[in-house]
């Protein structure tokens, strides 16, 4: 057992290093070398006997963006009645986009070198179907106005989406401003 949780503290470092060394030298630049230099270990043959492959690693660092993009948003976001819940939806993304922007910048570097659409299918699906159902609910609840719930769902996401690409992008992008703006516009766009 005692082994068990020294691997996995090593596997979350090498990870965390991974993230780190792509989002400052890219895709091509996160040799197993750089990121063994980045966690800090003697050598690179760590890593191998974790992660066999490269491509390993890479899917463990998205899998590991993903689920704690996912695991913090919803944290914030599930208390309250579905319009207050909607914005905390928008204050957790805009939140996790500030506070882990080399998650974000490796998240779209590893999109765009290995690009796999059926999991980013599966993923924009996921997200947009949540998002739809709490405006099903916020409408039935007398919250939200009259709308197509998918369509609306996939204008939000949409924002957030762009929000994460500006982020990434720009390194001093003001946030706690597009924060702000996204909840009027869509506060306008779903208010009764």
């Amino acid at each position: 057992m005692k082994g068990t949780a020294i691997e996995r503290a090593r596997r979350a470092q090498i990870v965390r290093a991974a993230i780190d060394t792509i989002a400052e030298s890219g895709y091509a630049g996160a040799s197993f070398s750089a990121i063994a230099d980045a966690a800090g270990l003697s050598s690179t043959g760590l890593i191998s006997y974790h992660f066999a492959r490269k491509q390993n690693l890479m899917d463990e660092v998205m899998r590991t963006i993903l689920a704690e993009f996912t695991a913090f948003v919803a944290a914030r976001s599930e208390h309250g009645g579905p319009a207050e819940r909607l914005a905390a939806f928008i204050i957790a993304n805009c939140e996790f986009v500030r506070d882990h922007r080399n998650h974000l910048v490796t998240m779209l570097r590893l999109q765009a070198a290995a690009p796999d659409p059926e999991a980013r299918a599966r993923q924009a699906e996921s997200d947009r179907a949540k998002l739809a159902d709490l405006f099903v609910r916020g409408r039935a609840a007398g919250e939200f106005r009259e709308f197509d719930p998918d369509l609306m769902a996939g204008f939000v996401l949409s924002l957030r989406n762009g929000v994460i690409l500006r982020a990434a992008a720009e390194p001093g992008f003001d946030l706690a401003t597009c924060t702000t703006e996204l909840l009027t516009t869509i506060r306008l766009a779903t208010a009764r």
